[in-house]
């Protein structure tokens, strides 16, 4: 944006407030609905290990936990189990565990749109990795990596009687209870039914912008679809994709044909529709949550 000139922040400012309002407002709607489904598919976890907790509690949990997620990255995951903790008793390893499960359910998923994505965009997607010089291989030997280095570390603290390893294994034990949670679910068809309604909400969301904005409104669906999968990498190693989200998706736009100011119009309320959602709903979490559970 600093390098841009000022007519053309004047266009991408102008493409901003002529975008279609009603669009961005369904946008908005299913954004707040795909976070009450998250809160309402954990319960499927918590209720294995005996814990019955309320809707209500569960989904300001999830609301505070993105709001804290844009101040550091990742932290708003700790934050969730912490509330439930203090709010519902379910223990922080336990509750946290079964976040890691579904954290690890929606991978899955994300790693089914980025396959439909390949199959969908491959040369064009192969041409676009390369011209932003980005390796997927050494991605994919850093990732096995790390996960080589955990499995040593496990190994080392499972041999180890140092009290402080110890203590690692008995929160190991109730992260792993919570983890298996998800094996010992009643209710597993509602769980995976939640899990897609989820990232079905996610994609219509994102999608739905495009028509928001006329030169955006014919772009193929295999386009938007790369622009989402970028878009939410950018979320995911940032805190909440602030500054970076924009760019990147309006970076895969414009790379496919779209025009630059529309392009980065369309990352821009995008992000800012799923932040107000954020912000909104996780503002009045952090004000009700205390005041809601005074009792408690």
């Amino acid at each position: 944006m600093k390098s841009s000139t000022q007519e053309e922040r004047e266009n991408l400012w102008q493409s901003i407030v002529d975008a279609n309002k009603f669009w961005i407002f369904v946008s908005f709607l299913l954004g707040a609905t795909s976070h009450f489904s998250r809160a309402y598919r954990w319960k499927f976890m918590l209720e294995p290990m005996g814990y019955k907790s309320s809707q209500a509690n569960r989904f300001m949990a999830v609301m505070v936990a993105y709001l804290a997620n844009f101040g550091i990255p990742r932290s708003g995951e700790v934050l969730r189990a912490v509330t439930l903790s203090t709010y519902e008793n379910v223990p922080f390893e336990k509750g946290f565990g079964t976040i890691i499960s579904e954290r690890v359910a929606d991978l899955l998923i994300l790693m089914l749109i980025i396959g439909v994505v390949v199959i969908l965009q491959t040369d064009d997607l192969l041409i676009y990795l390369n011209d932003q010089n980005i390796k997927p291989l050494n991605t994919l030997l850093i990732f096995l990596g790390l996960v080589g280095v955990i499995i040593i570390g496990i190994n080392i603290v499972k041999r180890s009687n140092w009290l402080p390893f110890q203590k690692i294994k008995k929160l190991a034990k109730g992260l792993l209870e919570g983890m298996k949670s998800i094996l010992s679910m009643k209710q597993k068809w509602a769980f995976i039914f939640h899990t897609i309604f989820i990232w079905s909400m996610y994609l219509i969301m994102f999608f739905i912008i495009k028509l928001s904005i006329p030169e955006t409104a014919g772009t193929s669906a295999g386009i938007i679809m790369a622009a989402f999968v970028v878009g939410s990498f950018a979320v995911s190693a940032t805190n909440g994709g602030i500054g970076v989200y924009p760019l990147a998706v309006g970076g895969v736009l414009t790379f496919f044909g779209v025009q630059e100011h529309a392009a980065e119009a369309f990352g821009w309320i995008s992000w800012a529709t799923q932040t107000f959602v954020v912000l909104l709903f996780g503002g009045l979490s952090f004000i009700l949550l205390p005041l809601l559970n005074n009792k408690k």
